[in-house]
């Protein structure tokens, strides 16, 4: 990069509107399979990922100066990210067991799996990994002579946009969507999951499991009412499933 920076001096540099949180993702998301490129006139990054993308899509946008790729930050840095964050906690059984967890391969997920049950910290790590993703990304712009400028807030939509809104889709429409091939809703599921960095996919997974929860929770209601309503109401003892589900419903 120091090349790069020595090679922008002089230049006047370029100001884009950057979108700072598709970048931040972008410098996370170090997956070999993934590339990420910065669009100097909108400033939002377009990422591209292997096997899903069109293989002529590299050449295309390498041929169009509009983008810039995004180099991310490698793993080496950002494990030692986590050995500074678990530094700077006081002494604690949580502090041991995140210094047991990047021990050996797979240190990123058991180490993101030991904070899903700590949550201030977990807000904390994601606060520090933000800061130091912050410094990476102001260098590179730097570095290719670019200014970060405010992105324009959004504009309202126009009345007559809103007046010409399609009409909702008729109900024998619907159900016929909601019997999509579930493989393949789980296919489509993957390849979304693939473009997302650590924030998305911790907000994705939260919200399934939320889902999960919720579709356990009811279909636990469901099977009450429908004892209640054969006449056994609460004298029913509710079956080991059924335990089951409540206990999952009330986490």
């Amino acid at each position: 990069m120091s090349t790069e920076k020595n090679s922008s001096r002089g230049k006047t540099p370029v100001e884009v509107a950057v979108d700072w949180e598709a970048l931040e993702d972008a410098f996370e998301n170090n997956a070999p399979e993934v590339h990420s490129y910065l669009h100097l006139t909108t400033g939002e990054v377009l990422r591209v990922v292997d096997g899903i993308a069109d293989p002529q899509m590299h050449s295309r946008i390498a041929a169009d100066a509009s983008y810039v790729r995004v180099e991310p930050v490698s793993s080496r840095e950002q494990y030692r990210w986590m050995e500074r964050f678990i530094q700077m906690l006081d002494p604690s059984d949580l502090r041991e067991e995140l210094t047991l967890a990047i021990d050996g391969r797979g240190a990123f997920r058991r180490f993101k799996d030991v904070l899903m049950v700590n949550a201030p910290e977990r807000e904390r790590w994601f606060a520090f990994r933000s800061e130091r993703l912050r410094v990476f990304m102001e260098a590179w712009l730097e570095a290719h002579a670019l200014k970060a400028i405010p992105r324009p807030a959004p504009a309202p939509p126009a009345p007559e946009a809103l007046a010409s809104e399609p009409a909702p889709a008729p109900a024998d429409q619907l159900g016929a969507r909601r019997t999509r091939n579930a493989e393949w809703l789980r296919r489509q599921l993957r390849d979304i999951a693939a473009t997302l960095g650590a924030r998305d996919l911790d907000r994705l997974l939260t919200f399934a499991e939320f889902v999960k929860a919720r579709r356990v929770a009811r279909n636990y209601t469901q099977r009450h009412d429908a004892a209640a309503d054969d006449g056994e109401g609460s004298s029913l003892a509710p079956s080991g499933a059924d335990e089951e589900l409540a206990a999952s419903a009330e986490k």
